[in-house]
């Protein structure tokens, strides 16, 4: 790995109570390691990897923290269902805390968030209500109004509101300061984080102020979040769009107290994606898209400084909740985040493509019953049928009901029995508008270069191609 190990585990303060044996007991103390491998003016830039909690994110910390809290307290009883509106890795950490201690958890999540997210909270039990990412807050459809609302609906149950709850921003004050405190050496120029709950940039602001106050705290907002200029000029402005996870918003977080930061950096989804992207083939540190803004805001302030600073950002969480969304070269391309020769011919819209062994394809001699299940496996509902790098037909899921209908013994037939082979083929130099009387009449085009089969082009690849042209 081309970095530098600093130091792995620490004794410190706790939030959690939990004896060294529970999974509990592993939140926090997590590694931090100096980047050599990037190109950091004169500082030093150090990764805390928060990817390391047991669930997989910096969120862990105030999972156990506020849950704990609301027990001494007495808000959460045994039997109580635990209510909260979150991006998806505070659900994971609550999800994690809530079935070790028996609660019952209802998430409230945007449907922009990674599927890898919304399966891991659902596989340790929480029910999972999915929401609009399209709207703000004081909409009913907005997550956090939404989790308010199931919060007085259902008997017995605690919202935990993490924007709102102070023992979010103490888990940090008294764990993840300290921790970078003592790592460090009583060393650090400036702190790098992200605001989703603000809990901890205010924690950590907190903690700074009585060991070094003149610690700079620096801000890494998404392009389109409104809190970077809010920071930058005091002024509120709307929101746009972005496709960054567990960053960002709207308005401040009512915990979040900014008075200490100095300075605010605004990065684009494709500098998140494209950076994060890079510190992983780089370094090996496998970081989720928030990690790649702090990094990238990280960079700029180190490349910006006339001096030397021990700088210090976060991995917030493990890029393997994003498998399928910033480490899938294919949705990269979709969304336009990866530049694809701008030809204004078929080939521009081929995102797959046959050659780079990107097309999910079966023989005419494979079975229906192999068909289904790559169909299945690849949630696509259409396959070419591909003999001697020649495409001789397409079998869709039509195909197979109307081929097995009556006997499913006939799973075992050969495809060739099933498939459809009057394709509608165009060339790959044909201009991009000649494909619309294909797709128009609910076909898929199949582009081919003489004999030699290129790719399909679907009516969802239009709209991603045409969606494109709006970056």
């Amino acid at each position: 790995m081309s970095g530098e190990w600093v130091s792995k585990h620490m004794d410190t303060a706790s939030t959690n109570d939990a004896p060294p044996h529970s999974t509990l007991g592993l939140i926090g103390n997590t590694p931090l390691v100096r980047l050599t491998a990037f190109d950091t003016g004169p500082c030093q830039l150090f990764l805390k990897l928060e990817s390391q909690n047991p669930g997989g994110s910096i969120k862990d910390r105030m999972a156990v923290s506020m849950i704990e809290a609301a027990e001494q307290s007495g808000a959460l009883k045994p039997g109580s269902t635990i209510v909260e509106a979150t991006a998806g890795n505070t659900g994971i950490g609550l999800a994690l805390v809530a079935a070790i201690k028996g609660y019952r958890l209802i998430l409230v999540i945007p449907d922009k968030m990674s599927s890898e997210k919304i399966a891991h909270a659902r596989a340790l039990g929480a029910d999972i209500r999915l929401t609009r990412s399209d709207v703000g807050p004081g909409h009913p459809a907005y997550y956090q109004e939404m989790a308010a609302r199931i919060a007085r609906e259902t008997d017995h149950s605690y919202h935990i509101n993490q924007f709102g709850n102070p023992a979010n921003p103490l888990a940090h004050e008294i764990t993840t300061g300290p921790e970078i405190w003592h790592q460090m050496d009583h060393h650090v120029g400036a702190v790098v984080c992200g605001i989703g709950s603000g809990g901890t940039l205010t924690g950590l602001s907190r903690f700074f102020s009585r060991v070094q106050p003149d610690i700079e705290m620096v801000v890494a907002d998404p392009e389109g979040s409104s809190l970077a200029e809010y920071i930058r000029t005091g002024r509120q402005v709307p929101s746009t769009s972005y496709a960054v996870e567990g960053i960002g918003g709207a308005c401040v977080p009512a915990i979040a107290d900014l008075s200490r930061v100095r300075r605010a950096y605004s990065i684009s989804d494709s500098q998140s994606f494209l950076t994060a992207r890079d510190l992983l083939r780089t370094t090996g540190i496998f970081g989720g898209p928030s990690s790649g803004t702090l990094l990238a805001a990280a960079l700029r302030y180190c490349r910006e400084q006339t001096e030397a600073k021990r700088v210090v950002t976060f991995v917030c969480d493990t890029g393997a909740k994003y498998l399928s969304k910033m480490y899938n070269d294919y949705w990269l391309l979709d969304q336009g985040y990866l530049a694809t020769p701008a030809t204004g011919t078929l080939r521009e819209l081929i995102v797959r493509r046959y050659e780079e062994g990107a097309v999910i394809t079966v023989s005419p001699d494979d079975t229906l019953l192999t068909a289904s299940q790559r169909m299945r496996m690849a949630d696509i509902s259409q396959m070419p049928v591909i003999e001697g790098g020649r495409c001789v037909g397409v079998v869709d899921e039509s195909d197979l009901l109307v081929a097995i209908h009556g006997d499913e013994r006939l799973f075992h037939s050969p495809v060739r029995n099933a498939m459809t082979s009057r394709l509608e083929t165009i060339s790959g130099d044909e201009r991009i508008e000649s494909v619309y009387d294909i797709l128009n009449r609910g076909l898929v085009a199949l582009v081919t270069e003489g004999d030699k089969f290129l790719g399909l082009i679907t009516r969802s690849d239009l709209l991603s191609y045409l969606r494109r042209k709006l970056h």
